[in-house]
């Protein structure tokens, strides 16, 4: 089998949070969605292409909209199966984080004597 590796949990969020921004709004504008992530416009296309490519989001063209390059993003089918995998993966890592910080605060309680 020609599998390809996992991407990084970086990756793995950024995608995470694109697809989730884009069901919520499909009519993000990739300045709009640069801005929300907090990445550059360049980094928002380059994501926006991978998704298309992997066949995870189609564009669809405003016809009535008078700007032209006005598009919706909306997540295919398959788009909303890796959401929704990434999504769990996303929660059990945010679970695992949380149960060390809370251990942490614990520990830091124990320190100053509460």
């Amino acid at each position: 089998m020609n599998e390809r590796p996992s991407p990084e949990p970086a990756q793995e969020e950024t995608l995470f949070h694109v697809l989730r921004t884009l069901e919520a709004n499909p009519r993000t504008s990739q300045r709009e969605l640069a801005d929300s992530m907090g990445m550059s416009l360049g980094k928002a296309n380059y994501c926006l292409k991978a998704l298309l490519d992997k066949g995870l989001i189609k564009m669809q063209n405003f016809r009535n909209s008078r700007n032209k390059l006005a598009y919706a993003y909306l997540l295919t089918p398959a788009g909303v199966a890796a959401k929704t995998s990434l999504t769990a993966r996303f929660l059990k890592r945010k679970m695992v984080e949380y149960e060390a910080l809370r251990v942490e605060i614990e520990e830091l309680k124990r320190e100053v004597g509460e």
